[in-house]
């Protein structure tokens, strides 16, 4: 069953991240978890299996559209239905929101990824994403 995690699950939600190679230097992936967890627009849904955490999914609703981020799912409990479970689960929640579309971004050498969205009848949004440095 899908849970909304607490900032008490923010190591093992991080370390689950590193695992699955979503993380990079540049990001503070413990912060991410933290402000997702506390902010009013977004949360990290989880699965547990045998109660340990198997999968993650951070979600956020910015008042225009959707957005998944660090879709992860342990990999020795992939290939059962998990990553399709928390993309359902983090659908269910932006629609709650009232989010009208979703959104994410995959890194575009990651077919795999590519792929696995492809089959939950996700399509390429054809557009560049741009991006700067604040810090």
């Amino acid at each position: 069953m899908i849970e909304t995690l607490t900032s008490n699950d923010a190591r093992v939600a991080t370390l689950l991240w590193e695992e699955c190679d979503l993380t990079r230097p540049w990001n503070d992936s413990r912060a991410d978890f933290l402000k997702a967890v506390t902010g009013p627009c977004s949360a990290v849904l989880g699965l547990r299996e045998d109660g340990h955490l198997a999968g993650t999914a951070m979600v956020g609703y910015d008042g225009h559209r959707g957005w998944v981020y660090y879709l992860a799912v342990k990999p020795a409990f992939r290939g059962q239905g998990l990553g399709r479970q928390l993309m359902a689960g983090a659908e269910t929640w932006l629609r709650q929101k009232g989010a009208p579309k979703v959104q994410f971004m995959v890194r575009s050498e990651n077919a795999d990824v590519i792929e696995f969205y492809t089959h939950l009848g996700y399509v390429p949004a054809y557009v560049q994403v741009l991006g700067r440095r604040l810090d």
